[in-house]
């Protein structure tokens, strides 16, 4: 039998031998399309090849693609588990022609492929073309010695792809396989049945759709093909489902033995195979860059997670356990994906450390969602409003919630619960964007040269400008500005935007900064003086600004390296910025750094500017950067020419920014502070040059201001701060005892002044129910312990706030304790109103809560209890 290895190798060495470029995978997650959560086809990587935008230096190209779909129209989430072919994480297999090959090449060598290499049986193929493609039609036919009634027609819903609304688009021609027992599976084609599946699409895009609907050839005609790996592994393993093949079985396996329940194909596996598909979206998506948080693709990952975590509950597997899996998972796909064993130390930490964070969360949430099911009966609706108090408190998304209740034979309200989501959506929504007209001509030009690297000043003209709608802090309009040619650095890669002037004989602009926009830099100004015209100006950069940006982004260069020889070969960039005031960079690292690791980064780095390395760059192929041994950002675009920025034989990274000539530029660098951004994301933020040498001034002046204070010399004080430590802490120490001392002093005078209780079945019954304010736990239950023995028949129900927390004791006497009045059937409604829950010996209980604000109203409510019970 051949494996999934073998027919992932077969794909690609077929299309290499038809002179395809074999290209690797797009990240799982785009870092350079904003319309895409997920990479989820093939095509992603090639779509402004298809929108004119762009080009590649092959006509022909191949690869296995990353696909994740759990969010947008391309939702399988719910399927996920319960059938055997829909996926969260998927590869796609496929290849390209861009203006080379078109219909009969794809259509021969999809027949080949599947027929002569894979040798599926030709019985079981069905073709489908659009409606009205006779040539696909007749081509099909010749190809496979098909007539019409293994070749069908459908319309647009099934066989025309368009990219969206507007844009390029084509019939297409899919390739579909019966699993029936006697391949009678024809009217099952595009029915969305397991039986008969689609396996290839391949996509012929020949028009392009004009904005009022009509279609129009385009000048180059291109084939985009995608092939399902998972269900083509299943089709020749001959597998009842995909997750029966090599892909799935090891992680179902490890899942058995993790948790001690036997992997089976039915129902009773669902857990199982959520838990092996969703681990693959969760690995991908933290290797590519996608961390669990609480917004966009984040949350999506987070939601993921949490949904595998709730399944694992399912059968036993109640501890962090997805971490455990990835051993496995690397087995299978490190040598396709060398992202991921370069990796797993990182994803292995993000991973346990956000299911072990959620277990808290979860142990509550089940027993909230409980709480609200327990008087439903089969068929009861969970209110949207429970369901948003899941999601909102304990970050249950509503699909596991919904989960929940279809397993008790609940629905939830899902219209009121939208209503609670928009709402809270609606508090916290900030209004953004700005009102912009159209763009002022003055000069026809597409693609003005940024000369920045080499000049901070430059003769221009001004090509367009229009008003933004925005002012600046002296109400003046702020424009954007597009010139012929232009020094100023747009804001990219994490560094700041240069500001500067523009100066005319008619006018005069301040530039505030300058942005990316449409892929051309353009700079935001206002008027200082006179009108915008067109004519000669001269532009000229801060260079104040741009010399200490470009300190700070040298520097993080060789930071970069620093953290990997200190920390390790897993830390990754994962953003920055560098302005003229300081840098920031994030980094992937899975525990805070220590102030010795710190120190030693900030040596290494000073090392560097002390050796005075110049900076060279070069601007080369990708690939021979790649081979000279460039970083690239993982997930960042690049085009065929890339610039490469080296330091010495210290650091060498692909980087399109404006640097300093040589390391010794930076002067001095500095680390301020190091945290946590996010789990497995840390954030380091420091100065250089001058801004460096000015915070070690402060520091020094403060040291002085101290030892000054504490009239010692500079050396001596952190003896003399230790030592006076000391002596608060006992002075504390001391003032605590007093206060309960005095506090025990006061039981006497508090006994005076109970409440004495009587009714038909006991009779002169003390009862205390005091709020002390500025006292501890510790020494509120001292004080119960005082007061116990001295009221004779007695219930004693005190509370404090200490620490920003509510905190109750309830005290019983002896003998009311042995008519049955216990202390927890008394501090648990008590302990309710504040917030919180507690228990403890039948005489003394004691409680805590986080809602202090609410004490005053549980101590007028406590006798209230208490006689409840006596009663």
């Amino acid at each position: 039998m051949m494996t999934s290895k073998e027919i992932r190798k077969q794909f690609l060495n077929f299309f290499k031998s038809k002179d395809h470029t074999i290209v690797p995978s797009a990240p799982a997650v785009p870092q350079d399309d904003p319309t895409l959560m997920f990479t989820n086809a093939g095509m992603n990587q090639f779509k402004d090849v298809f929108l004119g935008h762009g080009s590649r230096k092959y006509t022909r190209a191949a690869d296995t693609q990353k696909c994740i779909r759990v969010s947008g129209k391309h939702n399988d989430l719910e399927e996920v588990g319960r059938d055997g072919y829909h996926h969260t994480f998927f590869e796609m297999l496929g290849n390209w022609s861009f203006g080379d090959y078109y219909k009969k090449e794809a259509m021969t060598w999809a027949w080949e492929l599947l027929t002569q290499v894979f040798k599926l049986d030709k019985e079981r193929l069905y073709i489908t073309v659009y409606k009205t493609d006779d040539q696909a039609m007749e081509l099909w036919k010749g190809i496979s010695g098909f007539g019409e009634d293994r070749i069908l027609r459908f319309d647009e819903k099934d066989n025309f792809w368009e990219m969206g609304e507007v844009g390029p688009c084509g019939p297409c021609s899919e390739i579909h396989y019966d699993r029936t027992p006697d391949k009678s599976g024809a009217k099952l084609v595009n029915a969305d049945h397991e039986d008969v599946i689609e396996i290839w699409n391949l996509v012929f895009i020949q028009h392009n759709r004009k904005q009022d609907g009509s279609l129009e050839d385009l000048p180059a005609k291109h084939i985009d093909t995608g092939m399902g790996f998972e269900r083509l592994t299943s089709i020749i393993q001959n597998t009842k489902t995909n997750y029966d093949t090599d892909i799935f079985l090891p992680i179902l396996n490890k899942v058995a033995q993790l948790s001690g329940v036997p992997y089976q194909q039915g129902p009773e596996g669902t857990p199982h195979r959520v838990i092996a598909d969703h681990i693959r979206m969760i690995t991908f998506s933290i290797a590519d860059g996608a961390l669990p948080s609480n917004v966009g693709r984040g949350y999506v990952v987070r939601r993921v997670l949490r949904r595998a975590a709730r399944f694992g509950r399912m059968i036993g597997l109640d501890d962090a356990f997805l971490y455990k899996l990835l051993e496995t998972l690397c087995e299978l796909y490190g040598e396709t994906f060398p992202e991921l064993p370069g990796q797993l130390d990182f994803i292995r930490q993000v991973i346990k450390s956000e299911e072990s964070s959620f277990k808290k969360n979860l142990d509550r949430g089940i027993l909230l969602f409980d709480e609200f099911a327990k008087d439903l009966k089969k068929g009861g609706i969970i209110s949207g409003v429970d369901a948003f108090k899941l999601y909102d408190t304990y970050g249950f998304p509503v699909d596991m919630t919904n989960q929940m209740a279809e397993e008790r034979g609940f629905t939830i309200d899902m219209k009121a619960y939208q209503t609670e989501l928009e709402a809270a959506k609606e508090r916290s929504r900030e209004t953004v964007g700005t009102v912009t007209a159209d763009w002022v001509i003055l000069k026809e030009s597409d693609n003005a040269p940024f000369l920045g690297y080499d000049h901070t000043e430059t003769e221009v003209e001004i090509a367009r400008y229009r008003p933004t709608g925005e002012e600046d802090e002296e109400q003046r309009d702020i424009y954007q500005v597009m010139l012929t040619q232009t020094p100023f650095y747009a804001e990219s890669g994490g560094q700041v935007g240069d500001c500067g002037t523009i100066n005319a004989e008619s006018f005069t602009l301040r530039v505030l900064d300058t942005q990316k926009i449409d892929g051309q830099n353009v700079s935001l100004a206002v008027i200082i003086s006179g009108e915008i015209s067109g004519g000669e100006a001269q532009a000229q950069v801060d260079s104040t600004k741009r010399d200490r940006t470009k300190k700070n982004h040298s520097a993080t260069h060789l930071m970069h390296q620093a953290l990997k020889d200190v920390l390790g070969d897993h830390v990754q960039q994962k953003g920055s910025m560098v302005s003229p005031e300081l840098y920031r960079f994030d980094f992937s690292h899975f525990e805070g750094m220590t102030a010795e690791q710190i120190r030693l980064v900030e040596t290494k780095v000073n090392e560097k500017i002390q050796a005075n390395y110049q900076l060279v760059t070069e601007v080369l192929p990708i690939e021979e950067a790649k081979a000279k041994g460039a970083q690239a950002l993982f997930g960042e675009k690049y085009g065929d020419k890339v610039r490469v920025v080296s330091m010495g034989d210290y650091s060498m990274e692909l980087c399109g920014g404006t640097h300093v000539k040589a390391t010794g530029d930076i002067g001095l660098f500095k680390i301020l502070s190091e945290g946590s951004i996010s789990a497995g994301i840390r954030r380091i933020e420091g100065v250089t040059g001058m801004g460096a040498f000015n915070y070690i001034n402060q520091q020094e002046d403060l040291v002085k201001d101290i030892s000054a204070a504490l009239k010692c010399p500079a050396e001596e004080t952190p003896e003399r701060v230790s030592s006076l430590q000391e002596k608060y802490k006992a002075l504390v120490k001391e003032k605590d005892q007093l206060r309960d001392k005095l506090l025990t002093y006061n039981a006497d005078e508090m006994i005076q002044s109970a409440e004495t209780y009587s009714n038909e079945i006991y009779n002169n019954i003390k009862i205390i129910c005091k709020l002390i304010e500025g006292t501890s736990a510790e020494a509120l239950k001292n004080l119960a312990h005082c007061l116990r023995p001295k009221m004779g028949s007695a219930v004693v129900v005190l509370a404090t706030e200490a620490k920003g927390k509510a905190n109750v004791v309830v005290a019983v006497s002896d003998d009311l304790v042995d008519r049955g009045i216990k202390s927890g059937a008394i501090i648990n409604p008590v302990a309710r109103i504040v917030g919180g829950g507690g228990g403890g010996h039948p005489r003394l209980a004691q409680a805590g809560g986080k809602d202090p604000s609410k004490l005053a109203e549980a101590i007028q409510a406590a006798p209230g209890i208490v006689k409840e019970q006596l009663g």
